[in-house]
């Protein structure tokens, strides 16, 4: 055995591929976030800007491409090596960033933004797959739960790029995150190794021709309920990224400045909370029974439905705090269980591939989201839009519990050519 197949086999290089991948996953958000929070700066250096309008098309155009993609960039993940597709990703959309903080033309902005869409969708399929590959069993969900934090806490960084770029310029906090993801790519090049053999063409047990991959999964009814039970949750999900601060500010009656800053840090550090004990509690269940991972998802998504419901009626701090907090819990329970339940119903040589679909799912289901609770909170309903999602939430958890039977804990390549 080579000294890096010893590396690979360790007990604690999986962990470092977890530390690896959690940075990468929160450049990802923070890198795509930062640029939400400054309007105001960018406008006055960009004048289309000025216009609602033109930052509306700035913000959707990276989610449309980033959900169009999302399938593609999962098929290519499960044909080509995940190391140096995570590592092309992350160098590529860490330039874009770099390269926009030179840029002061609207239109070429805008088509930096839409090639960061392209570059940024395909790491997620790549990234977790690849933990998946090496966490195995008892430390799935809890690994990919580690690698959920990073996301959270890139969004969180996100919310103070107007800040940031207050005390410096927008351009300079551009350059400067670029730099990072640039110079990190490099790192990771060294340090990150694939579990997998690159698949041959000749290998038919590695490497499945698009269709039949496709005609597997879509034939496969779990995975159209996997489908649902994910891009559902995606729309409270992402209605908290957006408008949660808007809320808070309605119903506390305070200033942006202040609602801002609370109902991110509620979010992060309850979806913190609910990752880690979601898979450590996910882990420990599946190892007894078989739908462990199912039944800690639902109990996340259990905890989301009142949680809506409260955050749509509060009109105190506590209240909306508190609700908000549970939501975050729910929320990092069954966000830390979907790539290990996937992992249950689709074989690991397509795993990138039904994942790239579900994350095309979960965006759509965003920017859809994101335009509707627009149109409530001009008509000063946001709140009741917020406690309507519970209901919808609620179907979702239902046909999991109904329809998700995993007879694999997880399922290999090999049932696939059964």
């Amino acid at each position: 055995m080579s000294r890096l197949e010893e590396i690979k086999g360790s007990s604690w290089y999986k962990w470092v591929v977890v530390a690896l991948l959690s940075f990468v996953a929160l450049l990802n958000y923070l890198d795509r976030q930062v640029l939400s929070t400054m309007k105001e700066a960018m406008s006055l250096d960009i004048t289309e800007l000025q216009d609602p309008r033109y930052f509306g098309w700035l913000m959707a155009i990276f989610l449309w491409i980033y959900g169009l993609v999302s399938p593609f960039a999962g098929a290519i993940a499960d044909r080509i090596s995940r190391k140096w597709l995570i590592v092309g990703s992350l160098g590529v959309w860490s330039a874009v960033t770099l390269a926009m903080g030179f840029v002061e033309d609207f239109h070429v902005m805008l088509g930096l933004r839409a090639f960061m869409g392209v570059s940024e969708a395909l790491y997620i399929p790549a990234g977790l797959a690849l933990i998946t590959e090496y966490h195995q069993g008892k430390t799935r969900s809890l690994a990919v739960g580690l690698h959920m934090t990073g996301l959270y806490l890139g969004q969180a960084l996100g919310g103070y790029g107007a800040k940031i770029a207050g005390t410096t310029s927008w351009h300079n906090l551009f350059i400067v995150l670029g730099g990072i993801g640039v110079t990190y790519a490099v790192v990771l090049a060294f340090l990150l190794m694939d579990k997998r053999a690159i698949p041959a063409r000749s290998n038919t047990k590695t490497s499945v021709p698009v269709v039949k991959s496709l005609g597997y999964l879509f034939r496969t009814p779990a995975f159209w309920v996997l489908l649902f039970v994910f891009a559902v949750p995606s729309l409270p999900g992402w209605a908290t990224k957006n408008w949660l601060p808007t809320l808070f500010s309605e119903n506390l009656g305070m200033s942006m400045k202040e609602a801002g800053p609370l109902a991110t840090i509620s979010i992060a550090a309850s979806s913190f909370v609910g990752v880690l004990c979601g898979g450590i509690l996910s882990d420990r269940w599946s190892s007894k029974n078989l739908r462990g991972r199912v039944y800690t998802s639902a109990i996340g998504l259990a905890l989301t439905i009142p949680s809506l419901v409260l955050i749509g009626l509060g009109h105190t701090v506590v209240a909306l705090f508190g609700a908000a907090f549970m939501f975050g819990v729910g929320f990092g329970l069954f966000d830390a269980n979907n790539m290990p339940i996937l992992c249950q119903f689709v074989p690991d040589n397509l795993r990138s591939t039904a994942y790239g679909f579900m994350n095309m799912m979960g965006v759509f289901s965003g920017a859809i989201i994101t335009s509707v609770l627009g149109n409530f909170t001009a008509g000063g309903n946001l709140g009741m839009a917020f406690s309507a999602l519970g209901g919808i939430v609620l179907v979702a958890l239902l046909l999991q519990l109904l329809f998700l039977r995993p007879k694999h804990i997880d399922m290999k390549a090999e049932e696939f050519f059964k």
